[in-house]
């Protein structure tokens, strides 16, 4: 076994009967895990899966704080770090999955735009986290365009550069970009609550009628980012987005906006996934070719 079953054990607080390998994560380990006082869900990994794992609780534990009505997290019962050759263990309530109705989608609208309404003070977040494999820096920033560029795109292009996956064809439209998001986007918007990685993997429907946030890279921003997220691949559908405009319109131009908060998701994956994203970042950045 992964790990030794008393170490489940103490975070289930019920012996372990059963583990079973469940599909759909590409950074922990994950299992089902049946006790004697009920069914538990366990991620697990080593090293730098290790601390997203630690970060992950966190990252529940804020969402949690901030949704409520048709949204659910997924709450935390026991964590525990790596201890010799044992891995990090995250116990989390188990989710039994359901199908997307019309109804759910726009119940899954009107509570991002309740979750975006809790606001902090400032940008990004207590801690740096993880989005994918990967980290994701939450440091402070003067402002929004300041922030998005610093500590969103320029350290994936960072990333991309050290792995040999960005394309210097790439370097004029992106530098002309990050010199014009001063222009392109908003410079103090309201410091919204987000998920971080929202794409439709990590929205789950829940046999009770809920819509489950799970696997967040979590910080403060500008609610547009979580938005743009949300559409970048499968989407999620007109109703969600009716859901939302209703509960809080957004504002004009987002459309504008959309690629250049896609573009963000799209080197994290270029990263992750390799040149099958190079064709969408070519695109995506081509407006700016002659900035």
């Amino acid at each position: 076994m992964f790990a030794e079953p008393e170490r489940i054990a103490r975070l289930t607080g019920s012996p372990v009967r059963e583990v079973r390998p469940v599909g759909g994560g590409c950074v922990a380990g994950a299992t089902r895990v049946d006790c004697d006082r009920g069914t538990f869900f366990l991620k697990w990994g080593r090293g730098t899966v290790a601390e997203s794992l630690a970060a992950e609780v966190d990252g529940l534990g804020t969402l949690e704080a901030a949704t409520g009505g048709g949204l659910q997290v997924p709450h935390v019962l026991g964590h525990a770090g790596e201890e010799g050759d044992q891995p990090a263990l995250l116990v989390l309530e188990w989710i039994e999955a359901g199908v997307w109705t019309p109804g759910l989608l726009e119940t899954l609208g009107s509570g991002l735009a309740a979750m975006h309404a809790v606001c902090g003070d400032r940008y990004g977040h207590g801690i740096d986290n993880f989005i994918g494999r990967l980290p994701q820096e939450n440091g402070p920033a003067a402002d929004w365009p300041e922030f998005y560029r610093s500590r969103r795109l320029e350290p994936q292009v960072r990333e991309a550069r050290l792995r040999g996956t960005w394309k210097t064809a790439w370097d004029r439209p992106f530098e002309a970009l990050c010199r014009s998001l001063e222009e392109r986007l908003p410079t103090h918007p309201v410091a919204s609550t987000l998920h971080g990685d929202l794409w439709s993997g990590n929205v789950l429907a829940s046999t009770d009628g809920r819509a489950v946030l799970v696997d967040p890279a979590v910080h403060a921003g500008d609610r547009e980012a979580d938005l743009a997220m949300t559409r970048l691949f499968d989407g999620f559908g007109d109703r969600l987005y009716a859901a939302y405009d209703e509960a809080w319109p957004r504002d004009p131009g987002w459309e504008d906006r959309e690629p250049i908060y896609q573009l963000y998701h799209l080197i994290n994956h270029l990263n992750h996934f390799g040149d099958a994203y190079a064709g969408a970042i070519e695109r995506t950045l081509r407006p700016f070719a002659t900035g």
